[in-house]
């Protein structure tokens, strides 16, 4: 009976571990979906109906996963924030010189935002609501911690050493990467315009890459 009795649970056991794959590949799948929509038609005019369309899933389910237009939303912010974060902790820049490892991580965000213009859409978007969402997420400030952090302990190490001034901090650094490389997608299309010059162009990437790391480089080399 006993040995009846196990091998009955034993599908029932294995099941769970697939339905969390699942679910997590469902709620995966509607984030990225979720992102390009709001991303392109911001948060009044993004549909529910649509992401739902577009993905392997139902209206209901996103529903049931989230809850709701403005908990998906909240979602998809909380993981925008999170890819950056991530690709910065990533970045391994112990074996650099500071001035260096500063250049290093503003290369790394200019590759980060040209590669993620949604995640620009996406802050702009939240710029026009001012920060009406990101407010009710209170790990974003959590998230945003590490990336504050590996910027001042670059500082700390140049201060030690004489080779990074003393009157600027680590929100100071990240703001004028942060304004240099939204920059190049935000106004991609209006600077475009005005000035001539397809600032898609792959061939001026490399030059506007080397650009950031002079700016911050020079800017805070002694």
């Amino acid at each position: 009976m006993s040995s009846a009795k196990t091998h009955r649970d034993e599908p029932s056991t294995q099941r769970r571990p697939e339905r969390q794959r699942d679910a997590e590949r469902t709620k995966a799948e509607l984030i990225q979906v979720a992102t390009e929509v709001f991303a392109q038609d911001g948060y009044s005019g993004a549909r529910v109906d649509e992401i739902a369309e577009r993905t392997s899933t139902t209206k209901r389910m996103i529903y049931y996963y989230f809850g709701g237009k403005e908990q998906l939303y909240l979602a998809v912010l909380e993981n925008a924030y999170q890819g950056i974060r991530t690709a910065e902790q990533d970045l391994d820049v112990a074996g650099l010189d500071p001035v260096a490892a500063i250049r290093r991580l503003a290369e790394l965000t200019y590759d980060y935002h040209l590669a993620h213009p949604e995640f620009i859409r996406l802050v702009s978007i939240e710029n026009i609501h001012r920060g009406e969402f990101i407010r009710r997420i209170d790990a974003l400030r959590a998230i945003a911690n590490p990336a504050a952090t590996l910027i001042n302990d670059i500082l700390v190490r140049g201060r030690n050493d004489g080779t990074i001034r003393e009157d600027v901090d680590q929100i100071d650094v990240h703001m004028m990467i942060s304004a240099y490389c939204v920059f190049q997608v935000a106004n991609r299309h209006t600077f475009g315009h005005l000035f001539g010059r397809d600032m898609g162009d792959g061939a001026l990437q490399g030059h506007h890459r080397a650009m950031i790391g002079d700016v911050i480089a020079r800017w805070l080399a002694v």
